[in-house]
């Protein structure tokens, strides 16, 4: 039987027109949080009942907002568009920031964050693809730990490290002893897809400094016995 394969060019086409139209729903969705974050302010000022199913609206509309953003980076880093940017940055201050973001789900959800970070400490990183890959790791977190989380940033062996530990329950062995990058399509531990990990490996083999590249593992234990992310930086 003959085939017919679709040209190149077309496929091409096809792809650049889905990251258009993620692009475009990622604006939308932008908006839309925006909106949300105002509509549960005033809910918890009139104390109204509505306020837990709006928190949950809140961090799903979010958790979407950061599939979109990575669906985003991994195309045009797969089509070598995206322009990587490794710049000194003071890290405490990129944590803080990041921190920031995630305050009004984190204060929702009643969770206590510890942020251990020397003031003074400095690396070498695209700040970006960094905050991308810690924003999912601590989104993702804020769903699945109890009440208590810890971003931990430190030089270990001549690299940076930067820890996401939760008290929750922990990441299932399948998991711990696969490959990370391998797990684009299947459901684990955080109940999605896989994407977010696998844009967070992808950040880190962009990584690169005098032949060695940054990893990424998860591992249980830390301060708080849950899981932990574990993203180290050359």
């Amino acid at each position: 039987m003959e085939q017919h394969n679709k040209p190149e060019t077309e496929s091409f086409a096809f792809a650049d027109f889905l990251a258009l139209s993620v692009h475009d729903m990622k604006n939308s969705l932008g908006m839309l949080i925006g909106a949300l974050e105002q509509t549960i302010k005033e809910a918890q000022v009139s104390a109204s009942p509505l306020s837990p199913q709006l928190g949950q609206m809140e961090y799903e509309a979010k958790r979407l907002n950061n599939n979109l953003l990575q669906l985003l980076c991994i195309y045009k880093i797969s089509n070598r568009l995206y322009p990587v940017d490794i710049q000194e940055h003071p890290v405490r201050a990129v944590l803080e920031e990041i921190v920031m973001q995630n305050r009004p789900l984190l204060d929702f959800r009643n969770i206590r964050l510890e942020l251990d970070c020397q003031n003074d400490s400095v690396w070498y990183f695209d700040k970006e693809l960094l905050s991308g890959a810690l924003n999912n790791a601590l989104n993702n977190s804020i769903q699945h730990t109890a009440d208590q989380l810890r971003l931990v940033a430190r030089e270990v062996d001549g690299q940076l490290e930067i820890r996401v530990e939760d008290n929750g329950g922990g990441y299932p062995a399948s998991l711990l002893h696969g490959s990370l990058a391998a797990n684009k399509s299947i459901n684990y531990y955080r109940g999605s897809t896989g994407l977010g990990m696998y844009f967070s490996v992808m950040v880190a083999n962009l990584h690169q400094n005098n032949g060695h590249g940054g990893s990424l593992t998860v591992e249980n234990g830390g301060a708080f016995g849950g899981g932990c992310f574990v993203l180290r930086l050359p």
